[in-house]
């Protein structure tokens, strides 16, 4: 797509809750704030606004740039704008920076107002049921009543569930795109894996590394190297990388062989210069914890049952870390309730991350449903 489909240049803004916020462990957060850009133009009834609800990593910088010389664009900036699958042309479309985040939310490496420190370890663990709150809050400040639709892909799949659990009445379509109703065992290992790299940096000081003039970017390296190869498909790692060798011959030592090594060191590197551990770990346990069914004597189907919304469930094949099994459990509780829900499963190469790629037949899919949606 050219620029001339894009949103162009956007801005951060930052909305600020003086109401406390009771979190689902039981802290308090007596007053947050939360980032968040916004895309297109809310119509006069206010039936136009679509939530985009981002994933492990994401933020609130969804589409657009920040300036002209801005050479990273919005993490999904292939599927939203004038003209793309989510048209801002009809859509008001708001992403949001969740509750303990790093990209301008209140978080871990954010001050805390009542001690002018951050907050560090302090910051208590935040879930999905607490980030589709404050959401909801944040829908409020803006004078919106009802979404028109709830999309998010992974993490961001997970909240559209919840969405859906807590506040049906105000969402009227759902997009859970690769994503699941909760983690396997497989995927809450690869979690604490990460999360060990983390904490037991020397320079985590159990999570106060900001008053130590410190960073774990070697744990927060390995955390994100470890995922990375999980949102990627053996195939794709194949094709682009396959055993080609960094210099073009064996060296016999420890130092970079081949391509596949110096792509993750370089991932790793750049991560761990942009993202906050403390965040990271919070993250990760609020993938673990969700887990809708337990509630309802591990029954996805009631869980499920009090939702209004029409349903698009998006898997990929390729994609093993959210399996299109585990989709197809979504919609197998729908149909249980004879919810209308479509569900489509995309033959893609990318693994995990094909959902934040411009898949023909995946926009086409988005493209045409949304095109149908009355606002």
């Amino acid at each position: 797509m050219s620029e001339t489909n894009s949103v162009g240049l956007v801005s951060a803004q930052v909305a600020h809750f003086h109401t406390p916020l009771t979190l689902k462990s039981g802290a308090v957060l007596p007053q947050y704030h939360l980032a968040y850009e916004t895309y297109g133009t809310l119509n006069g009834s206010r039936s136009n606004a679509v939530l985009v609800c981002h994933a492990l990593s994401g933020n609130h910088h969804v589409a657009g740039r920040y300036s002209p010389q801005d050479k990273h664009p919005g993490w999904w900036d292939n599927l939203i704008g004038p003209g793309k699958p989510l048209d801002t042309n009809k859509f008001f479309v708001i992403g949001v920076n969740n509750l303990g985040g790093c990209h301008g939310s209140s978080g871990p490496s954010s001050v805390n107002p009542l001690t002018d420190r951050p907050y560090s370890a302090s910051f208590p663990i935040v879930t999905v049921e607490d980030w589709v709150e404050s959401q909801a809050r944040l829908l409020d400040y803006l004078g919106i009543s009802q979404l028109a639709a709830v999309i998010g892909g992974s993490l961001g799949g997970m909240q559209a569930l919840q969405w859906n659990i807590a506040y049906p009445t105000r969402v009227r379509h759902a997009f859970v795109i690769a994503s699941a109703p909760n983690l396997t065992a497989q995927n809450i290992a690869f979690n604490e894996v990460a999360r060990q790299a983390i904490i037991t940096d020397p320079e985590f000081f159990d999570g106060d590394y900001y008053n130590h003039g410190t960073l774990p970017r070697r744990g927060l390296r390995i955390a994100r190297m470890l995922g990375h190869i999980t949102y990627l498909s053996d195939d794709a790692m194949g094709e682009k990388f396959g055993r080609k060798l960094r210099h073009g011959a064996v060296r016999y030592g420890f130092d970079v062989e081949f391509e596949m090594e110096s792509y993750l060191r370089y991932q790793g590197d750049k991560f761990a210069g942009e993202f906050d551990a403390n965040t990271y770990l919070r993250m990760t346990r609020a993938l673990d914890y969700f887990d809708p069914a337990a509630a309802f004597g591990g029954s996805l189907s009631a869980a499920l049952k009090t939702a209004i919304a029409k349903f698009v469930v998006i898997s990929f094949t390729s994609d093993w870390r959210f399996s299109p099994a585990r989709s197809r459990e979504i919609v197998q509780a729908l149909l249980d309730n004879a919810h209308p829900v479509k569900y489509a499963e995309v033959t893609a190469e990318h693994g995990h991350d094909a959902f934040l790629m411009p898949d023909p037949h995946y926009h086409a899919i988005m493209r045409a449903y949304l095109a149908q949606v009355k606002v």
